[in-house]
C-alpha cells in the first residue's frame, strides 16, 4: 500500500555504481595494461557510454532510441573489431559493456510499449550480446581456438536470462494495472450500490415536504415558502449525488450505513477494534457533528477509517491508533494516526504493493475529497482524508 523506504532505494543504486566501477577496471586491466593499439582502447570507451545509455534519467531520447543506439555501435563496433583489429589488437571482449546491453536488454523487454516494437528491439540487443565475443575470432582463426564460439554460446545463455528476466517484469507490471484497474471499477461499482439508499433517502425528504406544503398551502401559506426552497435544496443534492455515481453498475450486496448514522457507526467500528486489545481512541469534535454531510461522503468516512484500521490490524498489530474527526473551514478533516508496531516487521506499516489505497483514493476523489497516506517520524502511519461540508444544521456555529 505504501513505497519502498527510499534509503533502500538509494543503498541499491550506490551498489549498483560500484559493480560497474568494478567492471570498468575489468575491461582495463584484464589484459594488462593496454597496449596502446585502437581496439584494445575501443572496448573502455564503449563500455562507459552504454553505462550512460542505461542510466540516463532523462526520458528523451526514449529507452527503445537509447537501445538500438547502443545496439548498433556494438555491432558495429564487433565487425570493425573482428574484421579489421587482427589477431595481435584484439583486446577486451568489453565487460562493462556486455553487462550494459544484458540489462538493457531486460529493460527493453518490459519498458518498450508495443510488442512489435519490444520485440524489435530486443531481437537487436540480443544480437548484439550473442556476437560480443567475435571480437576474439581473429585470435581463434590464427590459434585455431575456439573461444568466440563458447563465448558466444555463453553469452546466448545470458541473453535469454535476461529476456525471462524482462517478460516476467513486463508479466508482474501488467497484472498489478489489471489489479489497479479491478480495484478502481469494484469502488466505482460499491459506490453505484449505494445510489439507491442516496435517491431513496433525498426523494423521501422532497416527498414528505411536498406533502407539508400542499398541507399548509391554504391554511399557512407564509410557510409554503421555505418548504420549496428545502425541496430545491433536497433535489439538487440528489442530483449531485447521481452525477457522482452514475455510470457505474451495482455489484453484490454489502453491508453500508446509513445516511446521518455515519458518527455512530464509526464509535462502533472503534469499538470493535478495541475489542481485539487495541488501543485505539475516537475524538470526535462538536463541530464535526453539526456540519451536514452528503450521503455517499458520509459513507466514504466510514470507510476511511476502516481500511486505515484494517491496515494498523494486519501490519501494526499492538500500535497504538488516534481517530480524529473535525471542521476545517469549509471541509470535514479525518485523520487516522497510529505509532509504530509493537514488533518491527520485515515490511512497511500497511504493507508494499497492494492496492487499498489505490481503491480508497479511487473512492475518496468520487466524493470530490482528497486523501494522503505519509510516514511519521515515530515509525507509524498518518492517514488523513478531507471531504466537501454541505451546511450547518440550524444554529450550528460551523
Amino acid at each position: 500500500m505504501y513505497s519502498e523506504n527510499p534509503l533502500r532505494r538509494r543503498a541499491l543504486i550506490a551498489v549498483g555504481w560500484i559493480f560497474l566501477g568494478l567492471l570498468g577496471l575489468l575491461d582495463v586491466f584484464a589484459d594488462g595494461v593496454p597496449n596502446g593499439r585502437w581496439a584494445s582502447l575501443l572496448p573502455m570507451v564503449s563500455g562507459p557510454l552504454a553505462c550512460m545509455a542505461l542510466l540516463s534519467p532523462a526520458r528523451r531520447p526514449s529507452v527503445q532510441v537509447r537501445a538500438v543506439l547502443v545496439a548498433g555501435g556494438s555491432l558495429v563496433l564487433t565487425a570493425v573489431i573482428a574484421m579489421w583489429a587482427g589477431p595481435d589488437g584484439v583486446g577486451t571482449v568489453g565487460v562493462l559493456e556486455s553487462v550494459a546491453l544484458l540489462v538493457l536488454l531486460s529493460r527493453a523487454v518490459w519498458a518498450v510499449p508495443g510488442p512489435r516494437t519490444a520485440v524489435a528491439v530486443s531481437a537487436a540487443l540480443a544480437a548484439a550480446v550473442i556476437v560480443v565475443p567475435l571480437r576474439w575470432l581473429p585470435t581463434d582463426i590464427r590459434d585455431d581456438g575456439d573461444a568466440s564460439l563458447d563465448g558466444a554460446l555463453l553469452m546466448t545463455l545470458a541473453a535469454g536470462l535476461a529476456l525471462a528476466w524482462g517478460r516476467r517484469t513486463r508479466l508482474l507490471e501488467e497484472q498489478r494495472a489489471r489489479d489497479i484497474a479491478a480495484v478502481r471499477q469494484r469502488q466505482r461499482l460499491e459506490l453505484a450500490h449505494d445510489l439507491h439508499d442516496f435517491v431513496a433517502h433525498h426523494v423521501t425528504g422532497i416527498i414528505v415536504q411536498a406533502n407539508a406544503a400542499l398541507t399548509l398551502q391554504h391554511t399557512a401559506p407564509e410557510q409554503v415558502g421555505p418548504l420549496l426552497e428545502n425541496i430545491t435544496r433536497s433535489g439538487s443534492e440528489a442530483l449531485d449525488s447521481m452525477r457522482r455515481l452514475v455510470r457505474v453498475l451495482r455489484e453484490d450486496d454489502h453491508d453500508s450505513i446509513r445516511p446521518g448514522q455515519v458518527w455512530s457507526e464509526l464509535a462502533r467500528l472503534v469499538s470493535a477494534f478495541s475489542a481485539d486489545e487495541a488501543d485505539v481512541q475516537l475524538h470526535l469534535a462538536a463541530a464535526a457533528r453539526e456540519v451536514r454531510l452528503a450521503p455517499e461522503v458520509e459513507t466514504s468516512v466510514h470507510r476511511v477509517v476502516q481500511e486505515a484500521l484494517t491496515n494498523v490490524r494486519r501490519h501494526a498489530f499492538g500500535a497504538a491508533v488516534a481517530v480524529r474527526v473535525d471542521v476545517d473551514g469549509p471541509r470535514l478533516r479525518v485523520e487516522v494516526h497510529n505509532t509504530a508496531p509493537a514488533a518491527r516487521h520485515a515490511v512497511p506499516v500497511g504493507g508494499r504493493g497492494g492496492f487499498g489505497l489505490v481503491g480508497l483514493r479511487e473512492r475518496v476523489e468520487a466524493v470530490e475529497g482528497t486523501l494522503t497516506a505519509v510516514p511519521t517520524d515515530g515509525g507509524g502511519w498518518r492517514v488523513t482524508a478531507d471531504f466537501p461540508v454541505l451546511a450547518a444544521v440550524a444554529g450550528s456555529p460551523a
